[in-house]
């Protein structure tokens, strides 16, 4: 073979592999075009505390490797959270404020991997959060100046107590 066919022909895998990521990417968007986020912040609600963080993303609830492409968090961004008395605002550069009002809120913990990052032990703060009725899914933030201890220990009293049920 000559050079300029091997060129070719890793040329042509290349393409091939770059439009497989592609189509991949486009039919994930079309699978989640159905799941929004909620927006804006409600009025009068009082802002405890902020916390700078990159939002890494959201995936399926415990299934820290299969993202979601939930509008307006399916990329990677800088931001600020806003630990409010009414829930968290998550202001993502570039997209509206996402609001998770605390009866959407279920979890928040330490997490060490996700897709597309993985840190140092318990380097990611977990949200899990009801995206739609009875639909749970897992936000993972980075925590950028600060302890993530103290956002974690700011949003646990914002988490509802767990329903229980009539036991049969």
């Amino acid at each position: 073979m000559t050079r300029e066919l091997m060129f070719l022909i890793t040329g042509l895998i290349a393409l091939g592999i770059l439009l497989a990521m592609f189509f991949a990417w486009r039919r994930r968007l079309r699978r989640d075009s159905g799941l929004t986020a909620p927006l804006g912040v409600p009025e009068h609600a009082e802002v405890r505390a902020r916390h700078e963080v990159l939002y890494v993303s959201t995936t399926k609830h415990d299934e820290p490797l299969e993202r979601l492409t939930i509008s307006p968090l399916a990329y990677r961004a800088r931001g600020e959270i806003a630990v409010t008395d009414r829930g968290v605002a998550l202001c993502l550069d570039g997209a509206p404020t996402v609001f998770l009002s605390r009866d959407r809120l279920q979890a928040v913990d330490r997490a060490t991997v996700t897709i597309d990052r993985v840190v140092e032990p318990d380097g990611l703060v977990k949200i899990v959060w009801n995206v739609a009725d009875a639909h749970p899914v897992d936000s993972y933030l980075r925590v950028t100046t600060g302890d993530p201890a103290h956002l974690i220990s700011e949003l646990r009293p914002l988490i509802a107590a767990p329903k229980t049920g009539a036991t049969s």
